[in-house]
C-alpha cells in the first residue's frame, strides 16, 4: 500500500478493519509525542521506555473511542517507578506523567529493565469516560510488567476481545527518543480460528516493533506485514499530539477542593502559593489575596 510523505513524518494513528469484518486493528507512530512528554517529565533511560510504551498504548486504545470520549490508564507496581498515568481522547490528544522519573536501573542484557522498574506485582487501572454520570472503571493484575502484554491481557480478559499489542520505544545514545510506536490487532465476533492462528503466527514472526520503526515503516506498512494479502480498509487517520487541558480555573477548583483548613496551612509561610501541573509542568502562582478569595469559597 502506497504511503505519502506526511505519513512517514508525522505522529499519527490509523484505524483499520479487515474486509470480512472479523478483525480490527490500529497502528501508530508516536515518536514526537513520546519525546515531548518524556522531556517534560525529565525521565531517565528506563523510565522513558516504560512511559513511552504506556503513552503509545493509550494512543492505540483511544482509537476505540468516539466523539468526546476519553480514557485513562494507570500502571502501579512495586518497583521504583511508582505510578505511571496516561490520558487520551478520541481526537488523538494524549498526556502522561510518572511518579519517579529517575530509577537508575542497569539494562537487563541488551534491553532496558522495564519490568524491574515497574515491579512484578501491581495493577493496571483503566478508566473510560463515555459522557455518563460515572466513568467505566476496571482493574487487572499485571501479567509481565512489560506494558504491551498487560494491556492485551486487560482487553482480552476484561473486555472479552482477544487482542495482540506490540509497543516499541528506542533511544539514541543520549537517551533521547529516536523512534516510538506500536500496533493493536483485535478479533471480533464470531471469530475465525484459522485466521486468528494465521495472524498470530505473523505477529510472532515480526521483528521487534522498534526495528520496524527504525526501518522507516509507516503504520500502514506495519499492518500490511500482519494482514498480508488479505488486506484491510483504513477507516480513519488520527493525528497524535501532546495536549494538556489544565488552566487557571481548573487549578482554582482543585485548590478549593482541598478545603479551608488545608488552604490556610498553605498560607502560613506568607509566600505566594505555587502549583505545578504534573502533566505539562506549567506553573500557576496565587498571591495571598487570591488565596484569601479561594478560602472564602472552600468548605
Amino acid at each position: 500500500m502506497a504511503c505519502d510523505k506526511d505519513e512517514k513524518m508525522d505522529d499519527h494513528l490509523i484505524r483499520v478493519v479487515s474486509p470480512d469484518g472479523l478483525f480490527r486493528a490500529a497502528a501508530a507512530i508516536t515518536t514526537g509525542l513520546v519525546r515531548t512528554i518524556c522531556e517534560k517529565q525529565q525521565t531517565d533511560f528506563t523510565a522513558t521506555v516504560a512511559l513511552g510504551r504506556l503513552l503509545t498504548g493509550g494512543a492505540l486504545l483511544s482509537c476505540l473511542l468516539k466523539g468526546k470520549q476519553r480514557l485513562a490508564l494507570a500502571v502501579e507496581g512495586n518497583g521504583p517507578l511508582g505510578k505511571m498515568s496516561v490520558e487520551a481522547d478520541a481526537e488523538g490528544k494524549v498526556r502522561g506523567t510518572i511518579r519517579n522519573p529517575v530509577v537508575n536501573l542497569p539494562p537487563d542484557g541488551d534491553h532496558f529493565d522495564v519490568a524491574g522498574a515497574i515491579g512484578k506485582a501491581g495493577f493496571l487501572h483503566v478508566w473510560k469516560d463515555f459522557g455518563l454520570k460515572k466513568p467505566y472503571q476496571s482493574m487487572v493484575q499485571l501479567q509481565s510488567s512489560e506494558v504491551a502484554e498487560d494491556l492485551a491481557w486487560y482487553l482480552t480478559s476484561s473486555e472479552q476481545v482477544p487482542s495482540s499489542i506490540g509497543l516499541g520505544v528506542e533511544l539514541d545514545s543520549t537517551g533521547r527518543v529516536a523512534v516510538a510506536g506500536g500496533f493493536l490487532v483485535q478479533s471480533l465476533p464470531p471469530g475465525d480460528s484459522e485466521q486468528i492462528d494465521l495472524l498470530t503466527e505473523r505477529i510472532k514472526e515480526l521483528p521487534p516493533t522498534t526495528s520496524l520503526l527504525r526501518q522507516g515503516l509507516t503504520p500502514t506498512e506495519v499492518l500490511a506485514r500482519i494482514f498480508g494479502s488479505s488486506g484491510f480498509h483504513v477507516e480513519q487517520t488520527i493525528p497524535l499530539q501532546f495536549f494538556c487541558p489544565c488552566n487557571q480555573v481548573q487549578i482554582e477548583k482543585m485548590l478549593i477542593g482541598l478545603g479551608r483548613q488545608e488552604l490556610n496551612s498553605l498560607l502560613e509561610g506568607e509566600e505566594p502559593v505555587d502549583v505545578t501541573c504534573e502533566y505539562c509542568r506549567k506553573h500557576y502562582t496565587f498571591n495571598c489575596e487570591q488565596m484569601g478569595e479561594l478560602i472564602k469559597l472552600a468548605k
